[in-house]
């Protein structure tokens, strides 16, 4: 049965892919058409065939699954595959580039002939002391401008490629930045190239991590490469936009880079403190249930985790900063920066220590409610087996053969009667011996407890 449907389904794309090559053909010669026509016969040709053909091409590739629309393109040849690629839905572009082969995407994506929301080159230049935002997606754009920052977002390697060569650079693979040795994060290359490997938090409602980061300080340009879209860049680039003079050259963008992250991380910790604090007020409750404690452990263990990753990153941070500083590049303006920086920083090392502990003292905290049910469930269960033992023992009398030659002459629904009331009120008073005896401990223990705390202290030695 799977093979069958494995041919329908092999014959249904191959029938699609049919129909995709006839419509090109016919665009194809449409197109032959058009450049022999003049005047209002080109006009017409084009507008009521050329479009014809374009328009059905465009909803046959709307009703195909992405999976037929992939196999599609990779059996058409380069310049119809281009042809198609131009009118697949915007929205459907990231699913079908998936299962696309690597040579084939970056044929598609890399040369600019479609633009995909996973492979970004944004541009950034000086305009009135302002910083504005050029989206470069070819070659040919870099040649009209003279950026202060080139930022790369998932960039595939034809992408790199071309940056790096129209800047005389080579630029590194994202996916490479954690297989770095520390040693290797920072240094300066001997055409003068700087290079930072860095860390930025990226703290999501679902999940915080660290994503790395790789900088290029090279003519006063600053080259920034990494695999997804982080708060303190957008935050960086708002800042830059809408406040004149705020950065001059590249050298200016990576600190206030750092500023900002140092700046996020703080805004987390805000955060972390606020569940912290909810967490605590359900900690000072009196009681506690094994499943909210269960709800609370786990959200404390998120926000160590977080402020983990929190300390990780100050640290990175000031790693580069410091090696920023002793590089003896920045102007006085910028060592200031840079100190102002590391002073956040410092800020920021008391808070995550402050955390540690108070994290330590709620998880204690609640591991402490969870024994204390533990112990309640245990002394229930001493008390229950401490009632049921003298009723263990009549029960055992009763099973005794003295005893039935001893009630010989008593029936048995009376002899059994009495037995099993005795059991119930040996039982009961069992109970309630060992409840006021419990209650008599508690009342000595606060009377202790209080007349310790009305005791005067006592008298100080007088040298």
């Amino acid at each position: 049965m799977s093979d069958e449907t494995n041919l329908t389904e092999a014959d249904t794309v191959k029938d699609d892919l049919a129909e995709v090559q006839d419509l090109l053909a016919k665009h194809r010669l449409v197109e032959d058409v058009v450049r022999r026509q003049e005047g209002t016969r080109h006009d017409l040709v084009e507008n009521l065939v050329h479009r014809q053909h374009i328009g059905e091409l465009r909803a046959l590739f709307a009703r195909l699954p992405t999976v037929s629309v992939a196999l599609i393109l990779s059996a058409l040849p380069d310049e119809d595959r281009l042809i198609a690629w131009n009118e697949i839905a915007e929205e459907r572009i990231d699913d079908i580039l998936e299962l696309l082969s690597e040579e084939i995407r970056e044929d598609l994506v890399g040369d600019g002939h479609h633009t995909s929301t996973k492979v970004m080159v944004n541009a950034f230049e000086l305009h009135n002391g302002r910083m504005r935002q050029i989206t470069v997606d070819r070659p040919g754009q870099l040649a009209n401008i003279k950026p202060i920052w080139v930022d790369l977002v998932a960039p595939t390697p034809r992408v790199r490629d071309w940056v790096g060569r129209h800047f005389g650079l080579e630029l590194p693979d994202p996916e490479d930045l954690t297989d770095l040795e520390a040693s290797a994060r920072f240094y300066i290359e001997d055409n003068g190239e700087i290079h930072l490997h860095s860390d930025f938090l990226l703290d999501l409602d679902t999940e915080s991590r660290n994503v790395p980061v790789a900088f290029i300080l090279y003519k006063d340009i600053l080259f920034s490469v990494r695999t997804e879209e982080l708060p303190v860049f957008r935050l960086q680039r708002l800042r830059a936009r809408t406040q004149p003079g705020y950065v001059t050259c590249g050298t200016d963008v990576l600190l206030d880079l750092y500023a900002a992250d140092a700046e996020y991380s703080a805004d987390a910790l805000e955060d972390v403190y606020a569940d912290l604090e909810s967490a605590g007020r359900h900690v000072l409750n009196t009681r506690m249930t094994d499943e909210e404690a269960g709800l609370i452990l786990a959200d404390i263990a998120r926000q160590e985790d977080l402020n983990g990753r929190i300390r990780r990153n100050v640290l990175d941070t000031r790693r580069a900063v410091s090696f920023l500083t002793r590089a003896k590049f920045l102007s006085a303006q910028q060592q200031e920066d840079a100190r102002q920086i590391m002073r956040d920083i410092e800020s920021l090392d008391g808070h995550t220590s402050f955390l540690f502990g108070k994290i330590n003292f709620l998880m204690d905290a609640v591991v402490g409610f969870i024994n204390i049910n533990q112990n309640q469930r245990i002394n229930k269960l001493t008390k229950l087996s401490i009632v049921f033992m003298p009723i263990n023992i009549v029960a055992g009398i009763g099973g005794m053969s003295e005893f039935s030659m001893m009630t010989e002459g008593v029936a048995w629904p009376v002899s059994y009667g009495v037995l099993t009331v005795t059991m119930g009120i040996i039982g009961w008073l069992t109970y309630l011996a060992l409840r006021q005896a419990e209650q008599r401990e508690i009342q000595r223990k606060l009377e202790s407890t209080s007349a310790a705390l009305k005791r005067p202290n006592a008298p100080t030695a007088k040298g």
